[in-house]
């Protein structure tokens, strides 16, 4: 098993759930590899060949936040690893789980949010230079309009087979989770022919699943009906865009980044984390929630087929924050409730949840 443990506060929340994943008594050997600012530091690139064919050979990773610099540096380390192993699908679960504060109160729902294509494709193009110049001629000539000269452009698609595979996910992963229905969202009202070529695959889709419910949203009321009433949904299907925003805000309905967790997920390779970033001003003060890479530990598990590890550890989890005891300070009442305890004091009440002894 690759482990990647990140920078910022990643080492520390990864060692925390390193542990915790072993308590449930599974057999994992563990390559730790770096990829982003720790490899660029150590070797000069953010992607070091021995990290991409550690998880090329062991198909499965589990992955601590990575840094990447806003509007500067290297392009995000995240989006070139979906690239570089077409993890096409990310999936997002969205659950509330008592003792941590939340505007909502029983949400369970899963975000499956395509992975691969969208804006996020990277294909963009900036203001003064000629690539700029020759694509906006193009697109002022085929599309009967005009483009003003300070404008950069970034171009979207949504193809066919990425519809396809990614609605057809989202259906597979309903049935074999025991879910009953799959949302497709979309703007075809408006992007009649992406959004609506990503519609219209959806429907054709959900035509193969006849024993769950299909039904479709636009991506603004999607987002109302989030707030308002997110008990009416079930397993949510988006473009890569879409998916994005909407994953966090039901993050947000369920208390924050620093409970959600994430996989993203290909036909030969999955890689498991949290959504949330490095929080390098909190790096090395075992201080930070370990929760989400945790929970991305447990849907790691159920991948591996490990399905009773997995409920075990996530049961595990759900009863020392319900308790409200060993847990960090962003779990108690008030940010400085004297009681909080930190990074690996939590895992260490994970594990003996699960009766196992505690190692550091």
């Amino acid at each position: 098993m690759t482990l990647i443990p990140g920078d910022g506060t990643g080492p520390e929340i990864v060692e925390a759930t390193r542990r915790a994943i072993e308590a449930t008594g599974v057999d994992i050997t563990w390559d730790v590899q770096e990829i982003g600012m720790p490899a660029i530091e150590k070797v000069g690139t953010p992607f070091p060949q021995a990290a991409l064919d550690s998880v090329r050979r062991n198909k499965v990773a589990l992955k601590g936040p990575l840094t990447t610099e806003l509007g500067t540096g290297f392009r995000s380390v995240n989006v070139a690893l979906r690239k570089e192993f077409d993890l096409y699908a990310n999936l997002r679960p969205a659950k509330t789980y008592k003792g941590v504060r939340a505007p909502k109160g029983d949400v369970d729902l899963v975000i499956v949010r395509e992975n691969i294509e969208d804006l996020y494709a990277g294909i963009e193009f900036d203001i003064n230079t000629p690539e700029l110049a020759r694509v906006r001629a193009v697109i002022e000539q085929e599309g009967k309009t005009k483009i003003r000269e300070d404008a950069a452009i970034a171009i979207k698609y949504i193809s066919v087979m990425g519809s396809r595979r990614i609605v057809r996910f989202a259906f597979d992963y309903a049935r074999e989770n025991h879910r009953k229905k799959v949302t497709a969202v979309h703007k075809s009202n408006i992007m009649k022919f992406a959004d609506g070529l990503f519609l219209r695959v959806a429907r054709e889709v959900a035509q193969e699943y006849p024993d769950i419910a299909f039904e479709d949203r636009i991506v603004d009321n999607m987002c109302m009906q989030l707030v308002q009433k997110p008990e009416l949904y079930d397993v949510i299907v988006l473009p890569n865009l879409y998916g994005d925003i909407v994953s966090d805000l039901v993050a947000g309905l369920v208390g924050g980044l620093g409970v959600a967790p994430g996989a993203n997920i290909g036909t030969d390779v999955a890689v498991f984390e949290a959504i949330h970033g490095s929080a390098p001003k909190y790096a090395g003060q075992n201080k930070m929630n370990p929760m989400a890479v945790m929970l991305a530990g447990v849907l790691m598990l159920r991948h591996l087929g490990e399905r009773s590890a997995g409920d075990r550890l996530e049961r595990a989890i759900a009863e020392v924050v319900a308790e409200g005891k060993d847990v960090t300070y962003d779990l108690k009442p008030t940010a400085d409730d004297p009681t909080a305890v930190g990074t690996s004091q939590f895992a260490d009440a994970v594990i003996r949840r699960m009766g196992a002894p505690v190692h550091a």
